[in-house]
């Protein structure tokens, strides 16, 4: 779907492990409690991760009388977790929605209740995302999208222009070889292992769809990548992998002069350099590189990929706290929340002018043209179809990635393995 949109830098917020939280509109139905309701949220790394607490305290000083108290999983097992929490019968109250591809699972487990009733903004991305056969199982509260962040330091040692807007693949490969002749030591560009950095480009500026079973357009992509891990002109796979390099840490410490990633970045990179986590450098954020020239230009509208994340409830909640937190959605959904989400760096679901005003008014946010741009306007397509089928497929989509950047298997053949195994033990649609 096409979506613009822009969103905040800040500073994260230290969140606690208890916090109070109630509505503020959007819902028709309102709480028909006559008594103090106490709600549990999930969540994870709430000590870096801002927007559980934030929302909630807002949620709060509308409505004092519901207290929403957060339960913390480990973020790497957090779907896990949360899955064996609900078959106990102790599953949070509202659930939040970490990964789309695992939002079948809830569903068809019975674990979400349908909220189709609670009333979302115009204008709000992602909620596509969480309806099944017309029924709506979550609500978005950001929305994040990959960009690319670029040292303007480094570009400016190597007497290389910066990004323009204009910019393909080729473009970037370009930039990213010769970055890395003139600099002498920091990289052109890092990519990250993981398998959206190359995938996630590949099906959304081609348009695919990963259920179908065939992947040969994204030979290129891999065959491009490997030519600047084989040229040096980024850090290979294997020695990423082997010294359990940080995307945060190759950009901060201006190891390398470009990188894409997903809008999260933002307000981690502004926390590190006030920290002193990450050195103080002038940096940018441009559109990502396009597959050709047709998307190209602030006249276009770039193609780049990003899931929401949102917030579900518990199919087992009490009756009598259902509207509550059904209110608890709506206010997460709101122009309200997006603009206090877009003041922590975080990527609201809902953008507007005041959303952006907010985001790039955060001290250490990047204020030229370009930036603004790339955070504005994009065609943002979902990185995860919702289906049953979608873990299986990208738990295979992930092994294709590592066998061809570890260089055990050629392109060709991984990618046709690929299929055999997606047509064999998942099906295709």
């Amino acid at each position: 779907m096409k979506r613009t949109f822009a969103v905040a830098a800040g500073i994260a917020v230290v969140a606690s492990l208890s916090l109070a939280g109630c509505s503020g509109g959007g819902s028709e139905a309102a709480p028909e409690e006559t008594g103090p309701v106490t709600l549990t949220l999930s969540g994870w790394a709430l000590d870096t991760s801002p927007e559980f607490q934030l929302l909630a305290d807002a949620f709060h000083e509308k409505n004092d009388d519901v207290t929403i108290e957060l339960k913390e999983y480990d973020p790497a097992e957090y779907n896990t977790l949360v899955t064996a929490d609900l078959a106990a019968g102790s599953g949070p109250d509202i659930i939040t929605q970490k990964e789309v591809k695992y939002v079948t699972t809830f569903q068809e487990g019975g674990q979400l209740l349908d909220v189709s009733d609670v009333e979302l903004p115009d204008g709000i991305g992602g909620a596509d995302s969480y309806a099944v056969d017309g029924v709506q199982y979550a609500v978005p509260y950001r929305q994040d999208s990959w960009v690319l962040y670029y040292n303007q330091a480094l570009f400016d040692q190597a007497g290389i222009d910066y990004p323009d807007g204009s910019w393909t693949w080729e473009d970037y490969d370009a930039a990213a070889e010769d970055l890395t002749a003139a600099l002498g030591g920091a990289k052109g560009s890092y990519m990250h292992r993981w398998q959206s950095v190359v995938q996630g480009f590949a099906n959304a500026q081609n348009d695919a769809d990963i259920l179908a079973g065939d992947y040969g357009y994204m030979a290129d992509f891999y065959d491009r990548v490997l030519a600047l891990q084989d040229d040096g002109a980024q850090v290979d796979f294997n020695t990423s992998s082997a010294n359990s390099l940080t995307y945060q840490g190759e950009f901060g410490k201006q190891n390398a002069a470009m990188l894409p990633m997903g809008t999260w970045f933002t307000g981690t990179l502004i926390a590190q350099q006030a920290s002193g986590e990450a050195d103080d450098f002038a940096w940018g954020v441009a559109p990502i590189p396009q597959l050709d020239a047709s998307t190209t230009g602030t006249d276009n509208t770039p193609v780049t990929f990003g899931d929401p994340t949102g917030f579900g409830i518990n199919a087992a909640i009490d009756e009598s706290k259902v509207a509550a937190a059904k209110e608890f959605l709506a206010f997460a959904a709101s122009e309200e929340a997006a603009e206090l989400l877009a003041g922590v760096g975080i990527t609201p679901a809902l953008t507007n002018d005041a959303v952006a005003e907010t985001y790039f008014a955060a001290d250490g946010a990047p204020t030229d043209d370009l930036s603004k741009f790339a955070w504005s306007s994009h065609e943002t397509l979902p990185e995860n179809p919702t289906s049953n089928k979608t873990a299986a497929v990208q738990g295979i989509l992930g092994d294709m990635h590592t066998a061809i950047m570890s260089g055990s298997t050629d392109v060709e053949t991984a990618i046709a393995d690929a299929q055999d195994r997606v047509a064999n033990e998942v099906g295709t649609d």
